[in-house]
């Protein structure tokens, strides 16, 4: 059982940091920072983005992305999620962590590096409406809608599996309205009401599309390149992702809310995976090495 525990940690680590010790050479520079960064101890992001609930908020984030045509064809054309999707995966993560704990200098580093990266993205797509359409990854309203479903992934996972949210979910809005804003976001939302306002009117616009792209990322989301023995574990997630997704957005997406108990069972696996994987990831661990050494050197007040 422990060969067995070891084996399915050593997995999660190499899937969502890109390294089997968790600790991607990237970590290294949150902990050389100058400054607490944008958040901070006790801050909501850190709360939100430092527990297991993300698991499942990448996976409802992904699936509630291909509901913008726009956003589906950058994936389409530019992605390379099926050649390499944990690369993908792990650059993504790559960005959010460090905008969380790292310092302000290396979040706004990351930010423009994610920025130029979309400099090249460019194509065309057919709207909801039948229309072809001109986009760059830049486009205001993919860059809107893209924080849109990404933080409203994280909160809604946050507030079904996790634990309270230092300020409450408007804290947790508002505050990441600055990682947004970092990517070229204007006015993101800074309350929940704001958020679930602003994802809403995409609907009442006719904005989202239901196509054969979105059927076949979903298709690819059900049954990711993950090994035989993590899929059981994944395929619970996947179920908890779609169970915690509204109502609205999930017709849209042409999905079913699990028959079976899958927000208990996804509560289930990840209390397991947290004891497996530990208290606190090595991200969190390096900031508050970072936060420390200031305070020691007087940068910091105590």
């Amino acid at each position: 059982m422990s060969r067995f525990s070891d084996s399915i940690r050593s997995h999660l680590l190499e899937t969502f940091s890109g390294d089997t010790a968790g600790t991607p050479y990237w970590v290294k520079n949150i902990e050389a920072g100058d400054d607490v960064g944008f958040f901070g101890p006790g801050s909501a992001s850190w709360t939100v983005h430092g527990g297991m609930p993300t698991m499942v908020a990448g996976i409802r984030a992904l699936l509630m992305q291909t509901l913008h045509p726009g956003a589906m064809a950058g994936v389409h054309d530019w992605s390379r999620y099926k050649e390499d999707p944990l690369g993908r995966l792990a650059g993504t993560i790559q960005w959010l962590i460090t905008v969380t704990f790292g310092d302000t200098k290396l979040a706004e580093h990351e930010s423009s590096r994610v920025a130029k990266f979309h400099d090249r993205v460019k194509g065309t797509y057919v709207d909801a409406q039948g229309i072809e359409r001109t986009y760059t990854a830049g486009d205001p309203e993919l860059l809107y809608w893209v924080h849109v479903v990404f933080t409203d992934a994280f909160l809604g996972c946050q507030q079904a599996w996790g634990e309270p949210i230092p300020g409450g979910a408007d804290q947790y809005v508002n505050e990441w309205s600055k990682a947004g804003e970092l990517v070229g976001v204007a006015k993101p939302p800074r309350s929940e009401a704001e958020l679930i306002a602003a994802l809403h009117q995409f609907n009442v616009d006719g904005v989202l599309k239901h196509d054969e792209r979105v059927e076949e990322t979903i298709e690819f989301l059900k049954k990711p390149p993950l090994r035989r023995s993590m899929m059981p574990f994944y395929r619970i997630m996947f179920g908890g992702a779609v169970a915690s997704i509204p109502e609205e957005y999930r017709q849209i997406l042409g999905l079913k809310k699990p028959w079976w108990p899958a927000f208990w069972m996804t509560g289930v696996i990840l209390k397991m995976l947290r004891t497996l994987l530990g208290p606190s990831s090595t991200s969190e661990d390096a900031a508050r090495v970072r936060i420390a050494r200031l305070k020691a050197e007087g940068k910091l007040a105590s």
